[in-house]
């Protein structure tokens, strides 16, 4: 029946300041930024790989009320709705040096594991995000 999966969300609460994070520091690209007047569609992705993206969404409507956005809000300013990204690198060592050198505070260093090397980050929104060195 479904041949993709094209877009995952995750909250944050400053979308300006995720972009910074995402395409400043991660060296993400932006594959939409849409002012629609209720929102602001702004998505990134991986650069050449437009097949998937992910949504930057601000807590609001007009998918909820002002009083469940507040509380979303709240909660992801405490950790409880954080999301959850994995990503890949040829080179986990070198991403966590040169991610290092621009301030991204990590989890967890590089660490072997049986599927290959990985490390976690969190970004300014408390949001979840691994990045792994595949074996090969």
């Amino acid at each position: 029946m479904f041949n993709a999966i094209t877009h995952s969300q995750i909250y944050v609460l400053d979308q300006d300041e995720a972009l910074d994070f995402y395409v400043g520091k991660l060296g993400l690209e932006v594959t939409a930024d849409i002012p629609l007047g209720f929102m602001r569609w702004l998505t990134v992705g991986v650069p050449g790989d437009a097949g998937r993206q992910i949504l930057l969404e601000r807590p609001g409507g007009p998918m909820m009320s002002e009083e469940t956005a507040a509380q979303v809000r709240d909660l992801v300013t405490k950790g409880a709705m954080a999301g959850w990204l994995i990503l890949t690198t040829p080179d986990c060592h070198k991403t966590y040096e040169t991610l290092l050198a621009k301030g991204v505070e990590f989890t967890e260093p590089p660490t072997e594991r049986p599927y290959g090397i990985d490390c976690g980050l969190r970004d300014p929104f408390g949001n979840r995000i691994r990045f792994t060195q595949p074996k090969g």
